[in-house]
């Protein structure tokens, strides 16, 4: 008999468009499972690859204002994700960055996650979260931080529901060991390149495409640039964007949201793809190499797995690092990449941006998953 199964991701929105979607759909294209999401307002988009699809969700679907987001229903999370019942199905496959690795299986059913990262706001970006929210000081604040606290212990116990992780980096995979104590298999995420538009001469201006959130330090890149007096062209929108807009000086254009096409041709044209945060992954750092843009990125995270550093590399070299994420140090990194501009190769950092192709993510996350339903116990 052949295998069921079933595949559980956080949310489908058509605003839910990042690289933990991107596997999604690429498992979806090889395997033929069935789809659960805490709740879904993509199989009713008809631009969706989704559209029509079937799929199960959660008691959060009914709640009001679902739709722009279930975080505001936090506490909530893991009870509904505990609600899914897939007995039917001998595997289960995750895609988690908060809490679908939470989902109750039986000793029969093998369990694998692909792990985009531990719940960020209950672990890493915790003090980040409280410092920016109003619900992070005076009374709600203590409140906020013993839910926090609660989170915390929910993920530790939902990681031994998991039989199999898979970390989208070694960054990941490190995360995943100091939080659950777990090994994890690194498989990077796909991205396509193929529709990167690959241009070798550039034009004179930097780019920055990122959610206009604190911890993506857009601010920072606004403030260094403010300094360099450089033109710089920011794609994004979220609620920095008001900040953002405000400290700018004339030589930064900020556009706000953008379709893909428009984003895409920004980043072929642009000589330089500036990013300041710490990413588990960083699509978009791959995109920019494939179109044969350099790029100037904070030097930790997944960064150091995807972006090779000009002054370790001059053959090789895919951009810049900077090692703080301070203004002073970032003014430095841009005056040193325009020293190193000649000895940057845009045909390389094309051919360096196709290991992370959908071909290759595909290739390694079934050869997993295979090994992995192998040393399935068989049911009595």
């Amino acid at each position: 008999m052949p295998l069921k199964y079933a595949l559980v991701h956080e949310w489908l929105t058509p605003k839910a468009t990042g690289g933990s979607e991107l596997v999604v759909q690429e498992v979806l294209n090889h395997v033929d499972a069935d789809l659960y999401a805490l709740i879904d307002f993509e199989s009713i988009n008809p631009k969706s690859y989704l559209y029509k699809r079937k799929i199960g969700t959660t008691f959060l679907q009914k709640l009001p204002f679902a739709r722009k987001g279930v975080q505001k229903y936090l506490p909530l999370l893991p009870l509904a994700i505990e609600q899914l019942d897939l007995r039917d199905y001998d595997v289960i496959l995750s895609s988690s960055h908060a809490v679908a690795k939470g989902v109750l299986t039986t000793p029969d059913q093998v369990h694998i996650c692909y792990c985009h990262s531990p719940m960020r706001y209950a672990w890493d970006l915790t003090f980040d979260y409280l410092n920016h929210s109003k619900l992070g000081s005076g009374i709600p604040g203590w409140l906020t931080r013993y839910l926090l606290h609660g989170l915390r212990q929910w993920d530790v116990l939902t990681a031994n529901r998991v039989d199999y992780f898979i970390a989208n980096s070694k960054h990941t995979a490190r995360r995943i060991w100091r939080c659950y104590r777990r090994e994890a298999e690194v498989i990077y995420p796909p991205v396509n390149v193929d529709i990167c538009p690959f241009l070798p001469q550039k034009e004179e201006f930097y780019l920055i495409v990122s959610r206009l959130v604190t911890y993506k330090q857009v601010s920072l890149i606004v403030r260094a640039f403010n300094k360099l007096q450089l033109p710089l062209v920011i794609i994004g929108t979220g609620p920095e964007m008001k900040t953002i807009r405000r400290i700018a000086n004339s030589n930064i254009q900020v556009l706000g949201w953008q379709p893909d096409d428009v984003v895409k041709k920004y980043m072929a044209n642009a000589k330089g793809f500036v990013y300041a945060a710490c990413e588990d992954f960083g699509i978009a750092l791959v995109e920019a190499q494939a179109c044969g843009t350099p790029v100037i990125a904070y030097g930790a995270g997944g960064a150091l797995e995807t972006v090779r550093d000009l002054r370790n590399s001059s053959d090789t070299g895919t951009g810049i690092f900077f090692k703080e994420q301070t203004e002073a140090a970032l003014v430095d990194a841009v005056e040193t990449f325009e020293a190193y501009r000649g000895k940057f190769n845009p045909e390389y950092a094309r051919v360096h941006a196709t290991q992370f192709s959908p071909q290759i993510f595909a290739k390694r996350y079934l050869g997993f998953l295979n090994k992995c339903i192998e040393k399935r116990p068989l049911p009595n």
